[in-house]
Protein backbone atom coordinates (compact mmCIF):
# COMPACT_ATOMS: atom_id res chain seq x y z
CA UNK A 1 0.00 0.00 0.00
CA UNK A 2 1.59 3.16 -0.95
CA UNK A 3 2.09 5.61 1.90
CA UNK A 4 -0.27 8.33 2.69
CA UNK A 5 0.63 11.67 1.63
CA UNK A 6 0.03 15.42 3.69
CA UNK A 7 -3.42 15.37 1.96
CA UNK A 8 -4.59 12.38 3.40
CA UNK A 9 -3.12 12.08 6.18
CA UNK A 10 -4.95 12.39 9.73
CA UNK A 11 -4.36 16.38 10.89
CA UNK A 12 -2.75 14.41 14.13
CA UNK A 13 0.21 12.89 12.21
CA UNK A 14 2.99 14.82 13.86
CA UNK A 15 4.09 16.05 9.90
CA UNK A 16 1.05 17.30 9.36
CA UNK A 17 0.11 19.13 12.56
CA UNK A 18 4.40 20.53 12.60
CA UNK A 19 2.96 21.97 9.13
CA UNK A 20 -0.11 23.32 10.29
CA UNK A 21 1.50 24.87 13.60
CA UNK A 22 2.47 28.32 12.11
CA UNK A 23 -1.25 29.18 11.33
CA UNK A 24 -2.99 27.97 14.28
CA UNK A 25 -0.54 29.82 16.20
CA UNK A 26 -1.26 32.78 13.98
CA UNK A 27 -5.29 31.57 15.14
CA UNK A 28 -4.39 32.13 18.93
CA UNK A 29 -2.56 35.50 18.44
CA UNK A 30 -5.25 36.76 15.97
CA UNK A 31 -7.90 35.30 18.50
CA UNK A 32 -6.28 37.55 21.26
CA UNK A 33 -5.72 40.50 19.72
CA UNK A 34 -9.62 40.84 18.98
CA UNK A 35 -10.45 39.99 22.36
CA UNK A 36 -8.36 42.87 23.67
CA UNK A 37 -9.76 45.31 20.88
CA UNK A 38 -13.35 44.91 22.13
CA UNK A 39 -12.56 44.94 25.32
CA UNK A 40 -10.97 48.21 24.96
CA UNK A 41 -13.81 49.46 23.12
CA UNK A 42 -15.76 48.94 25.65
CA UNK A 43 -17.70 45.61 24.54
CA UNK A 44 -19.09 42.87 27.01
CA UNK A 45 -18.25 39.39 26.28
CA UNK A 46 -21.10 36.98 26.27
CA UNK A 47 -21.76 33.66 26.08
CA UNK A 48 -25.32 32.44 24.43
CA UNK A 49 -26.65 28.83 24.13
CA UNK A 50 -25.76 26.28 21.32
CA UNK A 51 -28.74 24.36 22.11
CA UNK A 52 -32.47 26.39 20.94
CA UNK A 53 -35.47 26.01 19.53
CA UNK A 54 -34.82 27.32 16.28
CA UNK A 55 -31.62 27.77 14.63
CA UNK A 56 -32.63 30.60 12.94
CA UNK A 57 -35.01 31.00 10.16
CA UNK A 58 -33.04 31.88 6.31
CA UNK A 59 -34.23 29.83 3.95
CA UNK A 60 -30.48 28.54 2.65
CA UNK A 61 -28.85 28.13 6.29
CA UNK A 62 -29.26 24.13 7.51
CA UNK A 63 -29.04 22.73 10.80
CA UNK A 64 -28.26 20.02 12.93
CA UNK A 65 -31.66 18.48 14.84
CA UNK A 66 -31.14 16.51 18.11
CA UNK A 67 -33.63 15.71 21.04
CA UNK A 68 -33.82 17.64 24.60
CA UNK A 69 -34.67 14.96 26.94
CA UNK A 70 -36.91 15.19 30.29
CA UNK A 71 -36.33 13.24 33.14
CA UNK A 72 -38.95 11.17 31.47
CA UNK A 73 -37.75 10.40 28.67
CA UNK A 74 -40.26 12.72 26.74
CA UNK A 75 -37.98 14.27 23.53
CA UNK A 76 -38.57 17.47 22.26
CA UNK A 77 -37.10 18.67 19.25
CA UNK A 78 -34.22 21.30 19.45
CA UNK A 79 -31.03 22.36 17.15
CA UNK A 80 -27.63 23.40 17.73
CA UNK A 81 -27.50 27.32 16.29
CA UNK A 82 -26.53 28.35 12.70
CA UNK A 83 -25.56 31.89 14.88
CA UNK A 84 -26.26 33.14 18.03
CA UNK A 85 -28.09 36.27 16.78
CA UNK A 86 -31.42 35.43 18.32
CA UNK A 87 -30.13 35.19 22.00
CA UNK A 88 -28.16 38.07 21.58
CA UNK A 89 -30.78 40.33 20.40
CA UNK A 90 -32.24 38.86 23.70
CA UNK A 91 -29.63 40.43 25.75
CA UNK A 92 -30.39 44.08 23.67
CA UNK A 93 -33.95 43.53 25.00
CA UNK A 94 -32.36 42.99 28.50
CA UNK A 95 -30.49 46.57 28.31
CA UNK A 96 -26.87 45.91 27.36
CA UNK A 97 -25.40 48.20 24.88
CA UNK A 98 -22.46 46.78 23.31
CA UNK A 99 -22.03 42.80 23.47
CA UNK A 100 -19.69 40.39 21.45
CA UNK A 101 -19.62 36.81 21.57
CA UNK A 102 -16.58 34.39 19.80
CA UNK A 103 -19.58 31.84 19.23
CA UNK A 104 -19.36 28.07 17.92
CA UNK A 105 -21.98 27.63 14.90
CA UNK A 106 -22.85 24.88 13.50
CA UNK A 107 -24.24 24.54 9.77
CA UNK A 108 -25.34 21.82 7.94
CA UNK A 109 -25.17 20.98 4.38
CA UNK A 110 -21.88 22.85 4.23
CA UNK A 111 -18.17 21.61 3.72
CA UNK A 112 -15.40 23.40 1.04
CA UNK A 113 -12.67 25.31 0.80
CA UNK A 114 -14.18 28.27 2.78
CA UNK A 115 -17.03 26.19 4.38
CA UNK A 116 -16.82 23.81 7.42
CA UNK A 117 -19.89 22.21 9.70
CA UNK A 118 -18.59 23.49 12.86
CA UNK A 119 -16.63 27.14 12.82
CA UNK A 120 -16.59 30.44 14.79
CA UNK A 121 -18.24 33.52 14.45
CA UNK A 122 -17.04 36.84 16.26
CA UNK A 123 -20.86 38.48 16.40
CA UNK A 124 -21.16 41.79 18.02
CA UNK A 125 -23.51 44.57 18.37
CA UNK A 126 -23.86 48.28 19.20
CA UNK A 127 -27.09 49.70 20.59
CA UNK A 128 -28.18 53.16 19.82
CA UNK A 129 -25.59 53.33 17.06
CA UNK A 130 -25.74 53.62 12.89
CA UNK A 131 -24.50 50.67 11.46
CA UNK A 132 -21.97 52.81 9.60
CA UNK A 133 -19.82 52.47 12.99
CA UNK A 134 -19.58 48.73 12.03
CA UNK A 135 -17.27 49.28 8.78
CA UNK A 136 -15.29 51.11 11.06
CA UNK A 137 -15.13 48.49 13.18
CA UNK A 138 -14.04 46.15 9.95
CA UNK A 139 -11.41 48.31 8.70
CA UNK A 140 -9.69 47.96 12.28
CA UNK A 141 -10.03 44.47 12.67
CA UNK A 142 -8.44 43.95 9.80
CA UNK A 143 -5.71 45.71 10.88
CA UNK A 144 -5.55 44.34 14.75
CA UNK A 145 -5.56 40.85 12.65
CA UNK A 146 -2.75 41.83 10.41
CA UNK A 147 -0.56 43.25 12.99
CA UNK A 148 -1.21 39.86 15.05
CA UNK A 149 -0.35 38.10 12.04
CA UNK A 150 2.61 39.70 11.27
CA UNK A 151 1.87 40.76 7.73
CA UNK A 152 -0.28 43.14 6.57
CA UNK A 153 -0.93 41.53 3.08
CA UNK A 154 -3.72 39.01 2.93
CA UNK A 155 -4.03 36.56 0.16
CA UNK A 156 -6.31 34.29 -1.40
CA UNK A 157 -5.85 31.61 -4.31
CA UNK A 158 -3.73 34.31 -6.48
CA UNK A 159 -5.22 37.30 -5.02
CA UNK A 160 -4.18 39.72 -2.59
CA UNK A 161 -5.30 42.76 -0.17
CA UNK A 162 -3.66 45.19 2.04
CA UNK A 163 -5.60 44.99 4.79
CA UNK A 164 -4.41 48.49 6.56
CA UNK A 165 -5.56 50.29 3.18
CA UNK A 166 -9.06 51.79 3.54
CA UNK A 167 -12.49 49.94 2.19
CA UNK A 168 -13.91 50.71 -1.00
CA UNK A 169 -17.80 51.22 -0.22
CA UNK A 170 -19.74 49.98 -2.93
CA UNK A 171 -23.45 49.59 -3.19
CA UNK A 172 -24.99 45.90 -4.51
CA UNK A 173 -26.69 48.28 -7.26
CA UNK A 174 -23.63 49.92 -8.51
CA UNK A 175 -21.22 46.65 -8.40
CA UNK A 176 -24.17 45.27 -10.95
CA UNK A 177 -24.24 47.60 -13.05
CA UNK A 178 -20.17 47.64 -12.89
CA UNK A 179 -18.99 44.12 -13.30
CA UNK A 180 -22.66 42.68 -15.06
CA UNK A 181 -23.88 45.63 -16.73
CA UNK A 182 -27.57 45.66 -14.81
CA UNK A 183 -29.33 48.05 -13.26
CA UNK A 184 -30.27 45.93 -10.46
CA UNK A 185 -32.91 48.58 -9.19
CA UNK A 186 -35.10 48.31 -11.98
CA UNK A 187 -35.76 45.08 -11.29
CA UNK A 188 -37.12 46.21 -7.61
CA UNK A 189 -40.04 47.55 -8.95
CA UNK A 190 -42.51 44.42 -7.36
CA UNK A 191 -43.00 43.40 -3.97
CA UNK A 192 -41.00 40.44 -4.64
CA UNK A 193 -38.58 41.35 -7.62
CA UNK A 194 -39.28 41.18 -11.54
CA UNK A 195 -38.04 37.62 -12.38
CA UNK A 196 -38.77 38.37 -15.88
CA UNK A 197 -36.29 41.51 -15.91
CA UNK A 198 -33.33 39.96 -14.23
CA UNK A 199 -33.58 36.73 -16.03
CA UNK A 200 -33.38 38.58 -18.99
CA UNK A 201 -30.78 41.30 -17.93
CA UNK A 202 -28.73 38.06 -16.49
CA UNK A 203 -28.54 36.33 -20.10
CA UNK A 204 -27.96 39.25 -21.62
CA UNK A 205 -24.66 39.16 -19.52
CA UNK A 206 -24.02 35.92 -20.52
CA UNK A 207 -25.18 33.97 -16.85
CA UNK A 208 -27.01 30.79 -17.30
CA UNK A 209 -30.17 30.78 -15.60
CA UNK A 210 -32.95 27.75 -14.96
CA UNK A 211 -36.36 28.03 -15.85
CA UNK A 212 -37.53 27.57 -12.07
CA UNK A 213 -34.81 29.91 -10.71
CA UNK A 214 -36.00 32.53 -8.43
CA UNK A 215 -35.22 36.10 -8.93
CA UNK A 216 -33.15 35.38 -5.85
CA UNK A 217 -31.74 32.74 -7.48
CA UNK A 218 -30.62 35.06 -10.45
CA UNK A 219 -29.54 37.74 -7.96
CA UNK A 220 -27.20 35.01 -6.47
CA UNK A 221 -26.14 33.70 -9.56
CA UNK A 222 -24.93 37.08 -10.74
CA UNK A 223 -23.30 37.73 -7.30
CA UNK A 224 -21.29 34.47 -7.19
CA UNK A 225 -20.22 34.43 -11.01
CA UNK A 226 -19.43 38.23 -11.65
CA UNK A 227 -19.43 40.37 -8.76
CA UNK A 228 -17.79 38.31 -5.86
CA UNK A 229 -14.40 37.54 -7.49
CA UNK A 230 -13.90 41.46 -8.15
CA UNK A 231 -14.01 42.26 -4.25
CA UNK A 232 -11.61 43.21 -2.24
CA UNK A 233 -9.05 42.97 -4.34
CA UNK A 234 -6.45 45.38 -3.51
CA UNK A 235 -7.84 47.17 -0.46
CA UNK A 236 -10.97 45.74 1.78
CA UNK A 237 -14.74 46.07 -0.19
CA UNK A 238 -17.96 46.78 2.12
CA UNK A 239 -20.80 45.57 -0.33
CA UNK A 240 -23.72 48.03 0.94
CA UNK A 241 -27.45 48.52 0.58
CA UNK A 242 -28.37 45.05 -0.42
CA UNK A 243 -32.04 44.45 -1.92
CA UNK A 244 -34.66 44.30 0.57
CA UNK A 245 -35.60 40.99 -0.43
CA UNK A 246 -32.18 39.80 0.40
CA UNK A 247 -31.83 40.75 3.74
CA UNK A 248 -34.59 39.26 5.94
CA UNK A 249 -33.55 40.72 9.49
CA UNK A 250 -32.59 44.34 8.49
CA UNK A 251 -34.27 47.64 8.62
CA UNK A 252 -35.37 49.33 5.20
CA UNK A 253 -33.01 52.54 4.20
CA UNK A 254 -34.90 55.10 4.95
CA UNK A 255 -33.27 56.56 1.22
CA UNK A 256 -34.55 54.16 -0.84
CA UNK A 257 -37.21 51.14 0.38
CA UNK A 258 -36.06 48.58 -2.15
CA UNK A 259 -32.67 48.26 -0.53
CA UNK A 260 -31.52 48.14 3.17
CA UNK A 261 -28.96 48.71 5.42
CA UNK A 262 -27.25 45.93 5.15
CA UNK A 263 -23.34 45.36 3.68
CA UNK A 264 -20.68 42.41 3.49
CA UNK A 265 -17.26 42.76 3.87
CA UNK A 266 -14.91 41.24 1.38
CA UNK A 267 -11.09 40.54 1.36
CA UNK A 268 -9.28 38.93 -1.94
CA UNK A 269 -12.65 37.78 -3.10
CA UNK A 270 -14.08 36.06 0.23
CA UNK A 271 -17.50 37.10 1.82
CA UNK A 272 -16.43 37.77 5.59
CA UNK A 273 -18.42 39.62 7.50
CA UNK A 274 -22.37 40.38 7.39
CA UNK A 275 -23.61 43.09 9.13
CA UNK A 276 -26.62 45.86 9.03
CA UNK A 277 -29.14 48.23 11.11
CA UNK A 278 -31.47 45.67 12.57
CA UNK A 279 -34.89 44.98 12.14
CA UNK A 280 -36.93 45.82 16.00
CA UNK A 281 -40.56 45.54 13.94
CA UNK A 282 -41.47 42.38 15.25
CA UNK A 283 -44.60 42.00 12.76
CA UNK A 284 -42.91 42.86 10.09
CA UNK A 285 -40.20 40.46 11.18
CA UNK A 286 -42.66 37.40 12.15
CA UNK A 287 -43.93 38.04 8.37
CA UNK A 288 -40.24 37.78 7.31
CA UNK A 289 -39.46 35.27 8.78
CA UNK A 290 -42.48 33.06 7.76
CA UNK A 291 -42.13 34.26 4.14
CA UNK A 292 -38.18 32.71 4.58
CA UNK A 293 -39.68 29.33 6.22
CA UNK A 294 -42.26 28.56 3.08
CA UNK A 295 -39.37 29.11 0.33
CA UNK A 296 -37.45 26.61 2.65
CA UNK A 297 -40.32 24.21 2.84
CA UNK A 298 -40.96 24.72 -1.02
CA UNK A 299 -37.25 23.93 -1.84
CA UNK A 300 -36.33 21.39 0.77
CA UNK A 301 -39.43 20.24 2.36
CA UNK A 302 -38.14 21.22 5.55
CA UNK A 303 -38.37 24.29 7.72
CA UNK A 304 -37.86 25.80 11.29
CA UNK A 305 -39.74 26.74 14.35
CA UNK A 306 -39.94 30.95 14.64
CA UNK A 307 -38.65 31.66 18.19
CA UNK A 308 -41.34 33.28 19.82
CA UNK A 309 -39.59 34.20 22.68
CA UNK A 310 -36.81 36.49 20.28
CA UNK A 311 -39.77 38.21 19.07
CA UNK A 312 -41.21 38.81 21.80
CA UNK A 313 -38.22 40.39 23.23
CA UNK A 314 -37.70 42.21 19.73
CA UNK A 315 -40.71 44.28 20.91
CA UNK A 316 -38.44 45.68 23.27
CA UNK A 317 -35.10 46.02 21.70
CA UNK A 318 -33.97 49.30 20.60
CA UNK A 319 -32.20 50.43 17.60
CA UNK A 320 -29.49 48.50 16.94
CA UNK A 321 -26.46 47.79 14.49
CA UNK A 322 -24.81 44.26 14.38
CA UNK A 323 -22.53 42.12 12.36
CA UNK A 324 -20.85 38.46 12.27
CA UNK A 325 -17.67 37.92 11.14
CA UNK A 326 -16.16 34.81 10.29
CA UNK A 327 -12.71 34.41 12.43
CA UNK A 328 -11.61 31.16 10.95
CA UNK A 329 -11.47 32.86 7.16
CA UNK A 330 -10.01 36.21 8.53
CA UNK A 331 -7.35 33.53 9.91
CA UNK A 332 -6.62 32.25 6.51
CA UNK A 333 -6.42 35.25 4.73
CA UNK A 334 -4.16 36.45 6.98
CA UNK A 335 -2.07 33.56 6.90
CA UNK A 336 -2.31 32.54 3.21
CA UNK A 337 -4.31 29.39 3.56
CA UNK A 338 -5.91 28.03 0.48
CA UNK A 339 -8.38 25.49 3.18
CA UNK A 340 -10.41 26.46 5.96
CA UNK A 341 -9.14 23.20 7.65
CA UNK A 342 -5.83 24.33 7.57
CA UNK A 343 -6.53 26.91 10.51
CA UNK A 344 -9.03 24.94 12.70
CA UNK A 345 -7.41 22.90 15.74
CA UNK A 346 -8.84 19.86 14.88
CA UNK A 347 -11.01 19.88 12.04
CA UNK A 348 -13.59 17.12 11.42
CA UNK A 349 -12.99 14.18 9.81
CA UNK A 350 -13.93 13.63 6.36
CA UNK A 351 -15.50 9.89 6.23
CA UNK A 352 -15.82 9.77 2.98
CA UNK A 353 -12.07 10.09 2.17
CA UNK A 354 -11.41 6.83 4.03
Amino acid sequence: MAPKTAESSPFWAPHVHADRRPALLARGRITAALRGWFASHGFLEVETGILQVSPGNETHLHAFATALMAPDGAAAPVHLRTSPEFASKKLLAAGERRIVEFARVFRNRERGALHAPEFTLIEWYRAGEPYTGLMADCAAILKEAAAAAGTWHFSFRGRSTDASAPPERLSVAEAFGRYAGIDLLQTLAEPEGDRALLARAALAAGIRIADDDSWGDIFSRVLVERIEPRLGIGRPTILDEYPALQAALARPSPKDPRVAERFELYVCGVELANGFAELTDAREQRARLEREMAEKERRYGERYPLDEDFLAALAHMPDASGIALGLDRLVMLATGASRIDQVLWAPMADERSR
